[in-house]
């Protein structure tokens, strides 16, 4: 660098702040428009649109003969894309691959990569020629339908766009990532494109409900199911952000004596099957997917994953239903319809939005190739004029060209021809002065008027445009109709509970014994509870039930919390069994209050203080250790009984030996509070609760295990928070139902 450069005058101060604000901005444009975001109108990026422009250019046509792919790279380098030949050649790649694209731009000839997510070979090595619907996007690029600008070196010009006679952007979607922003466009149908379409040129005010009626979601190139709910969907397309549930595509495969194994034949988009199976057969090595037995590749050219069942009494769509929870047999495919609009301006738009900007486009592109066209009839008509006055005076011209020492003036002055007139006609040839050429000549020149009042008609009739852009639309559609169909299904996801692991478990009977200190067994069998258990010195029995090894057992604590343990990890009936508070996170000093089996139905929880409340046996099972809090206690109160909420009237008694009647429906049912006042008392706290039939009767347990049902209980009833009466003759001492 010369000392002038670093003189004074060449120096600009600036804040350092503002002036990496401004060129980080800078920065940040040029990737967001020039990079990252495809336009709205014609659905590429700009390496993408170079790309095609620079095959068109060689030639490389759908009808004619590939090109070596390293050819179209340096063109599109050297003329128009100054970045590495990697990044060019990698978007040529994927624009040529039948698993990434749903409808290739690039039509592709040698190794482009694979499912497993090998790498395409050299550039060197491969061919290249562009596709049919790359020929509809740059349909018309020649008739002025769109815009030019000066490359980045200025010696050539290349489209701002093309007319996109294709609906790009939602037919084959997009990824890209800005400087602070990002778009995710999944590929779709295009004949549901087509027809949406068409339907927005008839209506333009048709609701996004009437829209999604005939795109029915995204359609991928790996096929697959969508099992995202209609209504997600509803808001994803209104917005222009959401995302979608996609599964993989797979089918049961029956065997003799009863075997079955699955075999999937679709995988879900932008997944890489070698990935996919390494990583569950690491899960599986993990012993993380206990429903499987094995895992194997049996693809060809078709996709075929072959997966084994631990055992052939498991369901196999509980077995399917648990491998999309733990792997990526379903990926959630993201939407982000964030594009370039016409202003160049990125902007999210909503299905609705996003079509009606790729038709105003094809509009415009309409009038502007009428426009062009009617520019070239005028110049032919303004030269068929000319050559029609020679027809007319034909012996004079010949003679003023013969002798005449400027012939272009002369035929000007004396016929009254303009300069490019009188060039035409100095440079028509002899032959075609025959007198079948001037027929043909006034034909020409009816037809070509004929055409431009049809098209200066169509310029000024904005409704008959969109009447020819839909019927342009139609043929598309009807190309593609013929062998183009859905390759995603829709389906729904099974709305089911599953734990493959209690699955997995045999069921055999057991007999649950809990002790009053805690210490808990299971005995093989269903054994008689009123038989006699062993228990360790100073301990006695507490609980004792029949259940399965496949059951749950709900406990709940005095400190008003529930807790679940599996019937088929309990410790066996050998022994004394082992603490409860081993399995679970319980203090030590916390009595149990109720051990049982959980069932579909309710429970009444009540404290020590009169409060209680209903609740679902299913929400009050606890998923981790700690267990789970339902009955807020303060102060010294405790959970002191718990009983089926089977019956309509509940009855209360406490320690004061008061009893209560009143009805279940005065109880709300809570997943989580302090509960309502079910029983007053001056001393004293409840004792007991229980929920039965009035219609049946109250019945409680006498001494020497004989019961007692009571039938007449109008002197006991009354309204919830009551203190109750004292309880017929003979009730138990203390005062407990059971």
């Amino acid at each position: 660098m010369t000392n002038d450069l670093l003189s004074d005058e060449h120096i600009e101060k600036a804040n350092f702040s503002a002036a990496l604000s401004e060129r980080y901005l800078a920065y940040a444009l040029s990737t967001i428009t020039a990079r990252s975001l495809p336009d709205v109108r014609d659905g590429l990026k700009p390496v993408h649109r170079r790309l095609l422009f620079a095959m068109r250019q060689l030639k490389l046509d759908p009808d004619q003969g590939f090109k070596k792919s390293a050819r179209v790279v340096g063109d599109v380098m050297g003329k128009f894309h100054p970045h590495g030949d990697a990044a060019i050649y990698d978007a040529m790649v994927r624009l040529a691959q039948d698993f990434a694209m749903r409808y290739q731009l690039v039509d592709g000839q040698g190794n482009f990569g694979n499912v497993d997510g090998d790498n395409a070979a050299a550039m060197r090595y491969t061919e290249a020629r562009m596709t049919e619907v790359a020929r509809l996007l740059l349909d018309g690029i020649d008739e002025d339908a769109i815009d030019f600008r000066a490359t980045y070196d200025g010696e050539a010009e290349e489209p701002v766009l093309l007319p996109a006679g294709f609906p790009n952007l939602l037919a084959n979607g997009a990824q890209g990532i800005a400087v602070g922003m990002a778009t995710s466009i999944p590929p779709h149908n295009v004949t549901e494109l087509c027809d949406a379409a068409m339907h927005l040129i008839k209506y333009p005010g048709a609701a996004i409900d009437t829209l999604l009626g005939y795109v029915k979601g995204p359609d991928f190139p790996t096929g697959g199911v969508l099992v995202e709910p209609a209504e997600t969907m509803h808001t994803t397309y209104s917005s222009g952000k959401g995302g979608f549930r996609l599964r993989a595509k797979w089918e049961v495969e029956r065997e003799k004596g009863g075997g079955w194994q699955i075999i999937v034949t679709e995988i879900p988009y932008q997944v890489q099957k070698s990935r996919l199976i390494e990583k569950m057969a690491e899960m599986l090595q993990d012993r993380k997917l206990p429903m499987l037995a094995d895992i194997r590749d049996e693809s060809a050219e078709d996709i075929r994953l072959v997966l084994e069942p631990k055992s052939r009494r498991l369901d196999p769509e509980v077995v399917m239903e648990s491998l999309f929870r733990l792997t990526d047999l379903e990926a959630r495919i993201s939407m982000n319809l964030n594009v370039l609009d016409a202003s160049g301006r990125p902007s999210v738009m909503g299905l609705k939005q996003a079509l009606q900007a790729w038709l105003d486009h094809r509009r415009i592109v309409l009038v502007r190739r009428s426009q062009h066209r009617l520019d070239k009839i005028a110049k032919r008509l303004e030269i068929l004029e000319g050559y029609l006055m020679v027809f007319l005076n034909l012996d004079e011209v010949i003679a003023i060209i013969r002798e005449a020492d400027h012939p272009r003036d002369e035929l000007m002055a004396r016929f009254g021809l303009n300069e490019v007139q009188a060039n035409a006609v100095l440079d028509m040839r002899l032959r075609s002065l025959r007198r079948l050429e001037e027929e043909a000549l006034r034909t020409e020149r009816t037809k070509l008027t004929e055409e431009q009042a049809d098209l200066t008609a169509l310029v000024g009739d904005e409704a008959r445009q969109w009447r020819v852009v839909s019927n342009q639309i139609k043929d598309v559609r009807t190309h593609f109709a013929k062998t183009d169909t859905r390759r995603t299904a829709l389906g729904l996801a099974p709305d089911v509970d599953i734990d493959i692991n209690e699955i997995l478990i045999e069921k055999e009977p057991v007999t649950v014994i809990c002790s009053e200190k805690g210490w808990i067994r299971a005995m093989k069998g269903h054994l008689d509870l009123e038989g006699s258990f062993k228990f360790k010195d100073g301990d006695g029995p507490a609980f004792a039930l029949h259940a399965e090894t496949t059951d749950k057992l709900l406990l709940l604590a005095q400190n008003g919390r529930f807790y679940t343990l599996s019937c088929d990890r309990l410790p066996k009936g050998r022994g004394f069994g082992e603490p409860i508070n081993l399995m679970i996170d319980m203090p030590a000093d916390t009595p149990l209050v109720k051990l049982m089996k959980v069932t579909e139905g309710r429970l009444l929880v009540a404290a020590s203080t009169g409060h209680g409340l209903v609740i679902d046996m299913k929400a009050a099972m606890a998923q981790t250790r700690s267990g789970k809090q339902v009955l807020n206690l303060s102060g010294g109160a405790k959970a002191v009984a718990c009983c089926p909420a089977d019956g309509d009237h509940v009855a209360v008694v406490g320690q004061n030996r008061r009893l209560l009647i009143f009805k279940l429906d005065e109880v709300p049912e809570m997943q989580r509070g302090k509960g309502v006042i079910l029983q007053r008392y001056k001393d004293g706290e409840l004792s007991d609760v229980k929920v039965f039939s009035l219609e049946d009767g109250l019945s409680w347990q006498m001494g020497g295990g004989r019961n007692r049902t009571e039938t007449d209980l109008l002197a006991w009833q009354g309204k919830r928070g009551a203190a109750g009466k004292l309880p017929p003759n003979g009730f138990p001492r203390p005062a407990r139902f059971t």
